[in-house]
């Protein structure tokens, strides 16, 4: 009886041109499930604190989970580990697309890269055939132009690909890796690890199937859960209007970023930019991922104005927030070239975003001017926001300085500067504003990879949108502005976060689709055959995040980095969250500690290692 995974890992040694298959037992996955666990683990054992995160020794992980193991609701979803270029610590981000997918049926449960090559190269996988190869005509293409050539040079369209583009080439921190075209692994500057490798792809084929312990079962509950989530979302507005739909909910409870986090309301400008507006003028249309029945990606056409006009995916409300609202942006035209330019190039729209409003609002201070930048970065100012996104993609003009990251960026331009950046740990904030949403401010001050919604999703739970009734998460149990149970939100949903994104899930299929606590763990078991039950699920949660934060640790973190931006302790004078006071985060700190068993400083104590069974991890991070 098989318990969907294949017990392999492929290792590349990028430096000597070897690859490998690594066993790795069934002890390893009921440690750390996959995905995110098993980056973290590998990143703990195989890197140090002062592992350069452009060196040949910091390893790139691409791992999956039990859910790769069938046709599962959202098991798209694969996982990248690295130590991060721009925070100096654990990274991981998550894509999409097929390339996953493609993976797991090669025979692989992870794909570990470390090394650095020679000259420019890309990685085929088809089943056990692997293969390292020159990447000379693929180095400078764009990451849309990269998706489409691999598959054609290697004479085969079903071909997952995961690439990078420019920017990674150029080692920008803010690089992100682009998977089949259509689905970005974001955060955290992966792409930049990828680009020091000089790994330009990564190209899949996989026709096996690995044993799962109970099959007929399994695929009823597939059956049964793909057509539930697929009606729930066509009636929330997630499957025909995608992410988008958020925005004028976010704006009115305050929680949209507006004027680089110094406006208080915009309704104007979410309803110019959010659904249906965005779907109608973008002509958006699904654009799903394999085995998922939301379809939140967008596949848009604008035709005019000609300097917009595009075909592909449309931006998503982390965009249109960052690169819309953020910017003082209202047209969806605009917004969506200004993605476009993102993904070609392949950077982070989140963090470009956030190094875009910082310039405007030092172009507002007058620290920077046309005669200085060669750009008007005036409030609004969609050509010339969306010329500065390719000069940072690119390492050119101004934009440059941005290249390693908004708090570098911030740096050069004048000593006050570095204030009025949205970060933690490094890690720009998405989309979603702390001091509308309390639970997301110590969400981000504790995020093991620096200021994260998607590793929490509390913010959901206070717009009422979103609850985990097997967790104690019910409707008004957590409240604007009502400071209890928001440190108990974080820390549960932050270890329930930690597991499905190492089973691996797309998180939009229990925050969107409905897919309840209790079903997810029926699905794991048709496909281990281990039992799990809500305690199994969150003890195993806590030790992934655990394993994380242990990183963070060896890497010089604690209570001290636990902290939020300057800008997330200022008190709106307008709109649903005027006059309400800052984040209480020291509270929440210590709240949040006690529960975890760690201690004042933010570390975990010995019998929260002990009870997790962290012990060698531990002494790894010098604990």
């Amino acid at each position: 009886m098989g318990n969907g995974y294949w017990n392999r890992v492929l290792r590349v040694d990028l430096t000597t041109r070897t690859t490998w298959v690594e066993g790795v037992g069934d002890e390893v996955w009921r440690e750390v499930t996959g995905g995110a666990g098993y980056g973290a683990k590998v990143l703990l054992e195989e890197a140090t604190r002062d592992t350069d995160p452009f060196g040949p020794e910091n390893p790139l992980v691409f791992a999956l989970g039990a859910y790769q193991a069938g046709n599962c609701p959202g098991n798209a979803k694969w996982t990248a580990v690295a130590k991060s270029p721009l925070t100096n610590t654990y990274g991981d981000s998550a894509g999409g697309a097929d390339w996953g997918v493609q993976l797991k049926r090669a025979g692989y449960d992870a794909l570990v890269i470390k090394g650095a090559a020679s000259e420019p190269c890309y990685l085929v996988i088809n089943n056990d055939r692997v293969e390292i190869k020159n990447a000379d005509g693929l180095w400078g293409l764009d990451a849309f132009e990269t998706c489409a050539r691999v598959p054609e040079i290697e004479g085969d369209k079903r071909y997952g690909v995961v690439c990078i583009g420019p920017a990674g080439e150029k080692m920008v921190r803010m690089a992100c890796l682009v998977a089949d075209g259509h689905s970005f692994a974001g955060r955290c500057g992966l792409g930049a690890v990828m680009g020091s490798k000089k790994l330009k792809a990564i190209a899949v084929r996989g026709t096996q199937s690995v044993d799962v312990a109970d099959p007929a079962r399994l695929a009823g509950l597939t059956r049964e859960h793909f057509a539930t989530i697929h009606n729930v979302t066509r009636q929330n507005g997630l499957r025909d209007h995608g992410t988008p739909n958020l925005c004028i909910t976010a704006e009115a409870f305050g929680d949209m970023p507006i004027k680089n986090w110094t406006g208080d309301v915009w309704p104007e400008g979410a309803k110019a930019l959010g659904a249906p507006n965005y779907t109608q003028v973008l002509n958006a249309r699904p654009l799903p991922c394999t085995n998922c029945p939301a379809g939140c990606h967008r596949d848009i056409e604008v035709t005019n104005p000609s300097k917009y006009a595009l075909k592909g995916p449309g931006p998503e409300y982390e965009t249109v927030g960052m690169l819309g609202t953020n910017l003082l942006i209202d047209d969806p035209k605009a917004v969506a070239k200004a993605n476009d330019v993102c993904n070609r190039l392949g950077i982070d729209t989140i963090s470009a975003g956030s190094a875009v409003g910082l310039a405007m609002e030092a172009f507002e201070h007058g620290w920077i001017t046309r005669d200085s930048t060669g750009l008007d970065l005036g409030w609004g100012n969609a050509d010339a926001a969306i010329e500065l996104l390719g000069q940072i993609g690119s390492r050119t003009g101004f934009g440059a300085i941005f290249a390693d990251g908004t708090l570098a960026g911030a740096a050069r331009i004048h000593p006050d500067a570095p204030d009025l950046v949205a970060q933690v740990k490094g890690l720009d904030l998405p989309a979603h504003d702390a001091r509308a949403c309390w639970s997301l401010g110590v969400n981000y001050a504790t995020g093991t990879r620096g200021a994260c919604h998607m590793r929490g999703v509390t913010e959901d739970v206070e717009m009422g949108g979103f609850f985990v009734p097997e967790l104690g998460i019910v409707k008004d149990w957590s409240m604007f502005f009502n400071p209890e149970n928001k440190a108990a939100l974080a820390q549960r949903l932050q270890d329930y976060c930690a597991w499905c994104n190492s089973l691996v899930i797309c998180v939009f299929m229990i925050d969107g689709g409905e897919l309840s606590m209790t079903s997810l763990a029926d699905i794991f078991n048709a496909i281990t055959g281990w039992g799990y039950g809500v305690e199994d699920i969150m003890k195993a949660g806590a030790r992934i995040y655990n394993l994380q934060r242990l990183v963070n640790i060896r890497d010089g973190h604690d209570r001290s980095t636990d902290t939020l931006p300057l800008k997330m302790r200022i008190p709106a004078k307008t709109g649903f969250r005027a006059g309400k006071a800052p984040v209480p985060i020291d509270r929440y700190l210590d709240e949040i500690y006690a529960v975890r068993k760690w201690t004042p400083r933010g570390l975990p104590t010995r019998e929260c290692i002990e009870e997790l069974g962290l012990e060698t991890y531990a002494r790894l991070a010098g604990l």
